[in-house]
């Protein structure tokens, strides 16, 4: 029994610092900052460091669910991270097309699209915590 649980322990070990190792789930904020903070400000108000630069000003992030009559729209909000659904009305685009940096950096894991997918989503969820009342 004892070297049963040894061995369960070693394997949980060896799993979890390859897990840490290859940095496969990064938390919405860390995603964030990594990818957003830039344009978007840290606290997500439109004021980051990038944004003087640009031609229209960056969205205020806190204020999405307001906006969009006090309801939160992730699928909606999934789909601009992503970035490849291309909506003509809303001008040039400024903003990266996240989903195929997401994929490009997960090249060579398994299931990329899918895993990129989810880094939009973890970003999304980021966004819905930041949300003003």
């Amino acid at each position: 029994m004892r070297r049963l649980l040894a061995l369960f322990t070693l394997i949980a070990l060896f799993l979890s610092g390859c897990a840490r190792e290859r940095g496969i789930h990064p938390t919405g904020k860390v995603l964030y900052h990594r990818y957003c903070a830039s344009c978007h400000g840290m606290d997500g108000k439109g004021d980051g460091p990038v944004a003087a630069s640009l031609r229209r000003p960056p969205t205020d992030l806190t204020t999405l669910a307001r906006r969009a009559g006090g309801s939160f729209d992730e699928a909606s909000v999934v789909a601009v991270i992503d970035g490849r659904r291309f909506v003509a009305e809303h001008g040039p685009r400024e903003m990266p097309v996240w989903g195929v940096v997401f994929e490009e950096e997960l090249k060579d894991q398994s299931y990329t699209r899918y895993t990129g997918l989810l880094r939009s989503r973890v970003l999304a969820d980021y966004l819905r915590s930041i949300q003003q009342q």
